[in-house]
């Protein structure tokens, strides 16, 4: 809905008067575009809505809204500037960047069976349907988008279906061949899970479930490629429960996520949790300063700290937040609904060291969200895909000013490389390489992987 002509003034009025002020709490914030500016815009992105960045540089993700009227699949520069690829309906999943440098992604309803679809898209735009749900031991309704492995294959979740009811776990080829890996059954293991996996160090697969298990309000398992699946943790409804985004894996080793829902003040909470599933709550969020419901998942930056943002509270429109991998919490930015408004989608770590995320609503005028970035102290590092991988596998890279690079070093062994552009060059894992960062050496300095790099047997 449109503010008023009278609300604009206010609001105007204000930023005239204290413009050299504005936002003195967090200078680093900026709206670098507000959605709903121009015809065809993306509109209102809400979670999942993974941010995924390109071999180009630019960001890429979707919304279940705008466009034609049904939602798009969008690309933006660091600077803002937006393109929308494709207009589709009902994907809420955003993208994830594929070994081939096309993004993956789902469409919850949809398809030859309206239980959605798994698809890909070119960075240019070019659409292909690779997988349609039927609703039976397949799966319905995926809500996340599907991931690249280290084995050339994609894994996913779908919310719904499967023998029990509770969705599925798959694994599908680049060429479109789904195989399902697990049924899930609720109080043992899980039931809907919504958000997408994550593939750790040790080659194994980590996620949540919005209910099932002991006390049917969600759960963190770990899978193999193979579809073996472990509970490691059941939430409990009675303090935190219902998570709903993607772990991450921590510097540390250890997993660290979300809740939306429960904690001290039941305003949701930050929490960490090991591979053997010794579970810690770090941080309850307090429903006022703090934020409240944090339905995204979190960004571990360079500098070490998590970030994450919280849907409502704060001036009342959500909330940045920080906190070290210890609990140590700070607020990044109070949105105030002319710069956001409930953001839901996790925020990523461009290779810049910049942050970027979006809102799903406020702006200046429309209320259909704003695009912004948080510049951190952080500097510029190679992001690689896969984290993992043995000797002789081709790994790829992200930066900034990898034009005459001289040398690529997997924990100090040199390896061979060819710079394809300024943003995107590709190494071989080197005989005699061993798990530890990767180092790019770049005219304009060295450059370091923000995760290390574990060589598999």
């Amino acid at each position: 809905m449109k503010r008023s002509l009278l609300a604009q003034t206010l609001l105007l009025t204000v930023l005239l008067v204290f413009g050299t002020t504005n936002h003195a709490h967090a200078q680093s914030y900026s709206v670098i575009y507000n959605l709903g500016d121009h015809t065809g815009d993306p509109l209102n992105p809400q979670e999942l809505g993974v941010i995924a960045q390109g071999r180009d540089g630019n960001l890429y993700t979707t919304t279940p809204k705008g466009g034609s009227g049904s939602g798009t699949a969008f690309k933006f520069t660091p600077s803002g500037k937006l393109t929308v690829l494709t207009n589709f309906a009902y994907a809420y999943s955003g993208l994830s960047l594929g070994t081939d440098g096309n993004f993956y992604g789902s469409t919850y309803y949809t398809g030859t069976s309206n239980h959605g679809t798994l698809f890909r898209i070119a960075p240019k735009g070019t659409l292909k349907t690779l997988y349609n749900f039927a609703g039976g031991n397949d799966g319905a309704n995926p809500y996340a988008p599907p991931i690249p492995a280290w084995d050339g294959n994609f894994y996913g979740t779908s919310v719904n279906a499967g023998g029990h009811g509770c969705g599925t776990a798959y694994r599908i080829t680049p060429k479109g061949n789904l195989t399902t890996l697990f049924e899930f059954d609720g109080a043992l293991h899980g039931c809907h899970p919504i958000a997408p996996l994550i593939q750790a160090s040790d080659g194994s697969l980590y996620g949540t479930t919005q209910y099932g298990g002991a006390s049917n309000t969600g759960t963190v398992f770990k899978m193999t490629l193979s579809g073996a699946v472990t509970l490691l943790h059941s939430f409990d409804n009675a303090v935190y429960y219902q998570p709903q985004a993607a772990l991450i894996q921590g510097s540390d080793g250890n997993f660290y996520g979300t809740a939306p829902a429960g904690g001290t003040s039941k305003a949701g909470l930050v929490f960490k949790i090991t591979p053997k599933g010794v579970f810690t709550v770090l941080h309850s969020l307090n429903g006022t300063t703090d934020g409240a419901s944090p339905y995204a998942g979190l960004a571990q930056a360079t500098d070490g700290d998590l970030y994450g943002v919280a849907w409502k509270a704060g001036n009342g429109y959500g909330t940045i937040f920080k906190l070290t991998t210890t609990g140590k919490f700070s607020v990044v930015h109070n949105f105030d609904d002319a710069d956001g408004n409930l953001p839901s989608v996790a925020l990523i770590q461009h290779t810049t060291g910049v942050l970027y995320g979006n809102t799903q609503d406020g702006g200046d005028i429309h209320n259909t969200g704003v695009l912004f970035r948080v510049k951190i102290t952080a500097k510029p590092f190679v992001s690689l895909l896969p984290i993992l991988g043995k000797v002789g596998a081709t790994i790829e890279f992200l930066g900034q000013g990898l034009t005459g690079t001289t040398k690529v070093s997997f924990n100090g062994v040199s390896a061979k490389f060819t710079v394809v552009s300024y943003t995107y060059l590709t190494a071989v894992v080197p005989v005699g390489a061993t798990t530890g960062p990767v180092t790019v050496t770049t005219p304009g300095g060295t450059l370091t992987s923000n995760k290390v790099f574990h060589v598999r047997p």
